[in-house]
């Protein structure tokens, strides 16, 4: 799974047992391992907020990694001292480029932020005087990113933020014919595949003097870095992704002019950047992300990972009916094997979904993936062992085999009769957060199963389907546009010629949502057609 592909796989994990009484963060309470967690104090509950066992990998939403104790010692040593910030990153540039190989290195505010300094690096050159005006680029010589399509994603918002205007391309022939003298720059995703790999488009740029940004968050470091050598001009990494540094911290290797330009571009300079603060903790805790990396014991650390998920194996293994599979991934992107849990859903009387929802919603709470098995007729669960901890894989085993084990009936695949006929046109009124907007459904019903369109403010989507049982709608929406989109799933209670209800957003939260029958009338108009060409125009 591409890290730009996130959120999509995530399972949001809200509270599940209300707001807890409020305790000192300072002296927030120790609990035992029994109780789903190691013996240490537990900050987030002393606020009401349950942690999580992180069985999914490292999705920045539930933290992303935990850094090592390596990178916590330097965070705190560095912050105990003040420093004149243009000298520390100067010394971090020049100890980058000693430990990877790399010609410079450079900190940013995560890794996208530092997608987002390079474009203004390749949009301004260096020149302060552009970096202010920015994103008004009239004037600006380079004011264009290529990219192609298969590798626009939601972290490009980054890139677009500068201002520039994005050009997708989607064969290499496209890409070569739409470079011209406006071009700042080409953006790719790292393991991209035919035609667009990193060597390919390196070639092409290096032809014609345009600088190519490769983005790595979710790789594993290489060293000497595999995407420099194939022609990157930059590479950008997570810092709080596979690297386990600060969650706050992104790393760029490259070219060091680029860089440098690219740091002149960051806060604590202001300009465009100076949102995107990146502190002297971030910055040597990065570093120390990096050095701790070349030297850890990686196959070591494989070898437990493989243990962790093999005992939660040799537990729900024991149910009837359940079987597991381990994956191990060969590439660098989310590199960390996954146990895929599998079982027939109408033997078990649950779906994997149904699991998921169960582990994340109750303690100990325990993030993983649903899917589906090799065969159209199992269900499943994804277990990835990159960030679990020592003793975790117990509780997990645990949790997992409880839930599959319980005695469950057969479960009705009938539905129940619509409570009426809800197809044609209604007017919606959301709530959001601080506004209202008005959008609009076209339904058609066939039985319990509905389509059609949604049409919102700005967009009208390219997907809807629903199904309505009894008095109860539930209605799928996705809003496309390119390397974005945003899913709404409606729950509402009908009653007369109105529905409400909530709308979930997945990432972006809850609204709440009104519909109410559009009565308007069509125009029942008959329509002439002329026998010739008009006689008047």
């Amino acid at each position: 799974m591409k890290r730009r592909n996130v959120i999509k796989a995530m399972t949001l994990l809200p509270l599940a047992d209300g707001v807890l009484p409020f305790k000192s963060v300072v002296g927030a309470p120790t609990n035992d391992i029994t109780e789903g967690k190691k013996v240490e104090p537990n900050i987030f509950r002393s606020i009401g907020v349950e942690p999580v066992i992180n069985c999914m990998g490292t999705f920045t939403i539930i933290g992303g990694s935990l850094e090592r104790p390596p990178v916590r010692a330097a965070m705190e040593a560095a912050s105990k001292n003040f420093i004149q910030y243009d000298e520390l990153a100067e010394g971090i540039g020049r100890r980058m480029a000693q430990l990877t190989g790399a010609e410079w290195g450079m900190v940013s505010a995560g890794c996208a932020a530092g997608l987002k300094h390079v474009t203004a690096a390749c949009v301004t050159g260096g020149n302060p005087e552009k970096l202010i005006r920015i994103p008004d680029l009239t004037g600006f010589d380079k004011t264009e990113v290529v990219i192609p399509v298969t590798s626009r994603n939601a972290y490009d918002h980054a890139i677009r933020n500068i201002g520039v205007k994005v050009i997708d391309v989607r064969t290499m022939n496209e890409l070569e014919q739409a470079i011209n003298p406006q071009t700042a720059m080409i953006y790719v995703l790292s393991g991209s595949r035919e035609p667009f790999t990193v060597s390919a488009i390196a070639k092409v740029a290096k032809a014609k003097n345009v600088p190519l940004l490769v983005d790595a968050a979710a790789e594993d470091l290489t060293v000497p870095n595999i995407h420099l050598q194939n022609g990157a001009t930059v590479v950008a990494y997570s810092g709080g992704k596979a690297l386990c540094g600060p969650q706050c911290a992104g790393i760029l290797l490259g070219q060091k002019d680029l860089l440098q330009s690219a740091w002149q571009a960051s806060s604590p300079h202001h300009g465009p950047g100076r949102d995107n603060k990146v502190g002297r903790e971030e910055m040597m805790g990065a570093l120390a992300a990096v050095e701790a990396w070349i030297s850890h014991d990686h196959k070591a650390q494989w070898k437990t990972w493989l243990s962790y998920l093999d005992t939660i194996s040799q537990k729900v293994t024991k149910i009837n009916g359940v079987t597991t599979r381990v994956h191990e991934p060969e590439g660098y992107d989310n590199h960390s094997p996954v146990l895929l849990v599998m079982w027939d859903p109408d033997k078990l009387h649950i779906t994997g979904e149904e699991v998921a929802e169960e582990l994340g919603r109750n303690k100990p709470r325990i993030a993983l993936a649903a899917g589906w098995g090799n065969k159209d007729d199992m269900t499943s669960i994804r277990i990835t062992a990159g960030q679990m901890q020592p003793g975790e894989d117990k509780i997990v085993a645990d949790r997992i085999a409880e839930v599959l084990s319980r005695k469950r009936s057969p479960r009705s695949k009938t539905m129940a009769a619509p409570a009426a006929s809800i197809a044609g046109k209604w007017d919606i009124e959301i709530a959001f957060y601080s506004s209202k907007s008005q959008y609009s459904w076209i339904l058609e019903q066939e039985d319990n199963w509905l389509q059609g369109s949604h049409t919102g403010e700005l967009s009208q989507t390219r997907s809807m389907n629903g199904t309505i049982e009894g008095d109860q709608v539930k209605i799928r929406t996705t809003t496309a546009i390119p390397g974005d989109h945003v899913t709404f799933l409606y729950t509402g209670a009908l009653s007369g010629d109105q529905i409400t209800g909530s709308v979930y957003m997945v990432e972006y939260g809850t609204a709440k949502f009104t519909a109410k029958k559009n009565k308007k009338k069509a125009d029942r108009r008959k329509i002439n057609v002329p026998g010739g060409p008009p006689l008047a125009t």
